[in-house]
């Protein structure tokens, strides 16, 4: 299908809206993504590529509103079958309608993608083999929360609310999809993480200065609890081999684990998780695939850091964020 160029009066300074579909602005039913180009001046010298995946049957002028999914890498949603997934789970009638929103991050997803501080408006870098990680997390997650977040609530049929948000990511995208849970509980009621980067940490001295400086985990055990947010985690068994605390467990899925349950060094020192500041948890999502645990743990067997991974991890989250039954 041919692309056409639509122009519309009512988007917000700066953008402009690529559609498959241009009768979209006209009321009737929208049955394509819709491409949108969104200025970000604070973090990206270009626009920012956003794709909106409306649900089957989404007619503008309708009156129902729908759950809104935001997505971290949205140049990956072809590699993780969306939307495929989507028709196929409708079909099932497995989940309700929701509408998706797809962010592409730029090419330096490396500065865009970490962890924040809100109160202070300032981004907590941390170190890594590539170097510094999350420069510019602060920038981003503003531009979502503040920015990204509005445009949708004013031109799509949204539930508006905590509850009907929910904030999804992998690797990078995923501990930043974690951080934009965290800090703005008021708009995002559920986040899902695949392979989160929970092994980032201010001091990469030494193994045991990592286990000390992981900033996701110093961020849980600051707390306080964020009343209405869960999660749903997943990791691969096979993602990696290091043991960084000689434990047995890979460090993915012991960085996981240590957000949910804390953690405590054999040389005394720890730091509360989720599970202490009083979040149920579930760290068997495979064995018991119950919707009621605050935060939930997924292993994929054989799982391992790439797109195929998180293919398979993504009908399971649909189905956990917005499974009929």
């Amino acid at each position: 299908m041919m692309l056409r160029l639509v122009v519309l009066p009512w988007l917000l300074p700066g953008a402009l809206l690529v559609s498959g579909n241009a009768i979209a602005s006209q009321g009737g039913a929208v049955d394509a993504p819709v491409q949108l180009q969104l200025d970000a001046p604070a973090f990206a010298p270009q626009k920012i590529a956003v794709t909106v995946y409306p649900p089957p049957g989404y007619t503008p002028a309708a009156s129902r509103r729908y759950p809104v999914l935001y997505a971290n890498d949205g140049q990956d949603m072809a590699a993780v079958e969306l939307q495929p997934t989507l028709a196929r789970l409708y079909r099932e009638r497995a989940i309700e309608p929701v509408i998706v929103v797809a962010i592409r991050m730029l090419d330096d997803r490396a500065s865009g993608y970490g962890l924040f501080d809100r109160a202070s408006a300032r981004s907590l870098v941390g170190g890594s083999r590539i170097g510094p990680i999350g420069v510019r997390a602060q920038d981003y997650s503003a531009w979502v929360a503040t920015v990204l977040v509005p445009y949708v609530d004013a031109h799509y049929r949204t539930r508006s609310s905590a509850r009907g948000r929910a904030m999804l990511g992998w690797s990078l995208g995923a501990l930043n999809a974690f951080g934009l849970g965290w800090q703005y509980p008021e708009l995002f009621g559920r986040v899902g993480a695949f392979s989160p980067s929970f092994w980032l940490a201010a001091d990469r001295s030494s193994a045991t200065a990592i286990q000390h400086t992981r900033l996701a985990q110093a961020m849980v055990d600051r707390g306080p609890r964020r009343a209405g947010l869960r999660f749903w985690f997943a990791a691969g068994t096979a993602e990696e081999s290091a043991d960084r605390d000689g434990d047995g467990v890979n460090d993915t899925i012991d960085d996981v684990q240590d957000l949910l349950e804390g953690y405590r060094g054999a040389d005394g020192f720890r730091t509360r998780g989720l599970s202490q500041l009083g979040y149920s948890i579930n760290l068997d999502y495979a064995g018991h695939p119950s919707r009621r645990a605050d935060a939930s743990l997924f292993l994929l067997p054989g799982g391992q850091h790439n797109q195929a991974s998180w293919r398979q991890m993504l009908p399971l989250f649909l189905r956990w964020a917005y499974g009929r039954r």
